[in-house]
């Protein structure tokens, strides 16, 4: 398959997925979280497929290497933003594990094509 655009890449199209999903789940959070954890964990998760995609869009691999590494740091911190929501019991515990395998796979994709890269760097 030819990319032609980012949004040819499975890993973006994969982050836009957890996007919804963390979108989904915490419009049941409590009110007094809309500016707090709510909104951080929005934030995060709409962080990774911007930067997957402002990183496509810039001129030199090293620029896109450090998008897609923001993005990752933006998965890292949804991943213990997530954390926190389920020990204060914002969450079930099948929600949480949806988007810990969410999260998961972005990561690992992500990986992926920074460590492709990084190879044809060298």
């Amino acid at each position: 398959m030819d990319i032609r655009s980012y949004k040819d890449l499975i890993v973006w199209q994969k982050a836009r997925l957890l996007v919804r999903l963390v979108y989904e789940i915490t419009r049941s959070f409590p009110k007094e979280e809309l500016y707090g954890l709510s909104l951080q964990m929005r934030r995060a998760a709409v962080s990774v497929p911007s930067n997957i995609a402002e990183g496509y869009g810039r001129g030199t691999r090293k620029e896109y290497i450090h998008f897609l590494q923001t993005a990752r740091g933006s998965l890292y911190e949804l991943e213990t933003q997530l954390l926190l929501a389920a020990d204060m019991n914002y969450m079930t515990a099948d929600k949480a594990a949806l988007v810990a395998h969410q999260v998961g796979e972005s990561s690992r994709l992500l990986f992926g094509l920074l460590a492709s890269l990084r190879r044809e760097k060298e």
